[in-house]
């Protein structure tokens, strides 16, 4: 197999495996926040139910750091590619599992004990997929290319996000007795299929040649949990403060802002998912740019302030509109201000990676996604319910999403003065080179 015919499985497994992971954990967030309540949790009434059936959204990013650790550690000593078949497995067993669950009012509290302990094994999945799958791609990507190849993995979660909101588009418009007793399943129960299709073209994925000569070399890690957190301690806490508003950016609006127009505005269901669905697109359509801009640009740095500065003010600009409960404006605003952070989201793979040595990179990317999913994004609904009933208002919400904005430009762009190990990997080529 020629070189460019393995970078170029390794992009399109990279984003059809992500595309099918993301699926899976999104469909859980929409149903979370907009059925979950009712079905596992119907003793809990109105704005409590909902916070009660975030926190067992939030249990899925909990588990995540757990399988960043888990897969990290093989992936960095066994290889990308045999960890992504066993994760991918591991979603999509669990995603169907929960479409088959049965309700509160057919097996009681066993309802949701058994509901957070698959979102467990789901948050797991997702914690070692999302870094194996940037790998794989974006170290088999050509010289001076990796940010752009990582970027098919970040595609992945966009067009995951996109399926997930047509599926609960589509069936919103059965009868509300429907929807809630068997509707919200079928998205689940779909999940099963997907990963059979994502099965047959993982397979088909040759491992990253990075991995392949630590392998040949005997040059693996021992112990790359330990070994990450001794020798880049400071590297891990950039990395999860620059993911920030890469994560919860997504959550914000499908997540939050879909559970507030629908409860406390005049939204209903299917306006606002379509609202959802115009924003998703969106970002499918300008997220690559965002890694041609990183790429064509000289200075990540400059790179990074032209995407996300203008979320400062655009983030605060969504919140607004949506509270004007007028359609167009809603559609707009969340529309508008999702461009800043989709085209830094492109290129946050590939510059977090860059900053890690290959022996212990899968561990050091999962920690740092992973952990800021746990902390800080899949807080983002709880949190931001939280600061909604405690005030009452919609302004201490564009405060905080205003801080998360402002905490991942800063930490970029301290990351980015840290060493790259991709250029002194390509220096070091092309030394070995020129010695023989």
């Amino acid at each position: 197999m020629s070189t460019a015919t393995a970078a170029r499985r390794a992009g399109i497994g990279s984003f059809i495996g992500s595309t099918i992971e993301w699926f899976d954990f999104y469909i859980y967030g929409t149903a979370s926040a907009l059925v979950f309540d009712e079905v596992f949790f119907p003793e809990l009434d109105g704005a409590l139910g909902t916070l009660v059936a975030f926190a067992t959204f939030w249990v899925g990013f909990l588990a995540r750091p757990l399988g960043g650790i888990i897969f990290g550690h093989y992936g960095d000593r066994l290889g990308r590619k045999k960890t992504l078949v066993i994760t991918l497995l591991m979603m999509g067993i669990s995603t169907t599992l929960i479409g088959v669950l049965p309700s509160y009012a057919q097996i009681g509290v066993a309802a949701p004990l058994l509901l957070i302990a698959i979102r467990m094994v789901q948050g797991i999945g997702l914690g070692g997929e999302w870094g194996g799958s940037v790998l794989i791609a974006s170290e088999h990507a050509p010289k001076g290319k990796s940010i752009l190849y990582g970027a098919f993995a970040q595609q992945g979660s966009p067009v995951g996000n996109t399926l997930s909101t047509v599926c609960f588009l589509a069936i919103s418009q059965l009868p509300d007795d429907a929807f809630t007793s068997w509707g919200w399943r079928l998205p689940f129960l779909f999940s099963a299929l997907l990963v059979i299709v994502g099965l047959f073209i993982r397979l088909r994925v040759a491992e990253s040649p990075a991995m392949a000569n630590l392998i040949e070399k005997k040059a693996v890690a021992k112990l790359p949990f330990t070994e990450v957190l001794r020798t880049q301690p400071l590297l891990i806490v950039l990395g999860i403060g620059a993911c920030t508003i890469g994560l919860s950016a997504t959550y914000f609006k499908s997540t939050f802002a879909l559970s507030w127009a629908t409860s406390d505005l005049s939204f209903d269901k299917s306006s606002f998912l379509t609202i959802i669905l115009v924003a998703n697109i969106t970002q499918i359509l300008v997220q690559p740019w965002g890694a041609v801009i990183a790429t064509k640009m000289r200075s990540w740095s400059r790179a990074v302030i032209v995407m996300l500065v203008p979320e400062i003010l655009l983030m605060p600009l969504m919140f607004l509109f949506i509270g004007t409960e007028n359609y167009a404006l809603a559609m707009v605003g969340t529309a508008v201000a999702t461009v800043p952070h989709c085209l830094y989201y492109a290129a946050l793979a590939g510059m977090l990676a860059s900053r890690f040595p290959a022996n212990v990179r899968y561990t050091g990317i999962s920690l740092c996604y992973q952990l800021c999913g746990t902390l800080l994004g899949g807080t983002t609904p709880i949190v931001g319910q939280f600061l909604l009933n405690q005030t009452g208002s919609i302004v201490a919400v564009i405060v905080y999403a205003v801080f998360q904005v402002v905490l991942t430009l800063g930490c970029m762009l301290a990351l980015l003065r840290k060493p790259n190990y991709d250029e002194r990997a390509g220096e070091e080529s092309g030394a070995q080179a020129v010695a023989a």
